[in-house]
């Protein structure tokens, strides 16, 4: 499946941007998909995920209660809503995909076989 990230943008701290993933070539069924994030130097992080039958969402702690992350299967898309957004917000977001992850690898980057191309968040202060 090709993955198409959208929605980045710069937005003032107190904002909020919604992301979108895309899927292309095939379904999006039957996938878990997750959002990491990456600023420049540092590893991709963790940010949310959720398995193929949208029951169980899961999120990296430090950012609970401001983002969630949901699928509409019928138009193929996985969405971030991201409130109240914080200046260490910025950073470059992805998506990924798999239709293997166990639970337990939800948050692993090397479980992911399938990733966007990215979308830049930048936050200002």
């Amino acid at each position: 499946v090709q993955l198409q990230a959208s929605g980045g943008g710069l937005v003032q701290a107190g904002g909020s941007l919604s992301l979108s993933c895309a899927a292309s070539g095939r379904t999006f069924r039957g996938y878990s998909v997750a959002w990491f994030r990456q600023v420049p130097g540092e590893e991709r992080m963790f940010v949310a995920a959720i398995k193929w039958n949208s029951r169980h969402t899961y999120y990296t702690n430090s950012l609970k209660g401001r983002f969630t992350i949901s699928r509409d299967n019928a138009e193929n898309t996985v969405n971030l809503q991201m409130n109240s957004l914080r200046p260490e917000d910025t950073a470059v977001y992805y998506c990924a995909a798999s239709s293997s992850v166990i639970q337990s690898s939800l948050s692993s980057r090397a479980a992911y076989a399938n990733w966007g191309q990215g979308t830049q968040v930048t936050v200002s202060s």
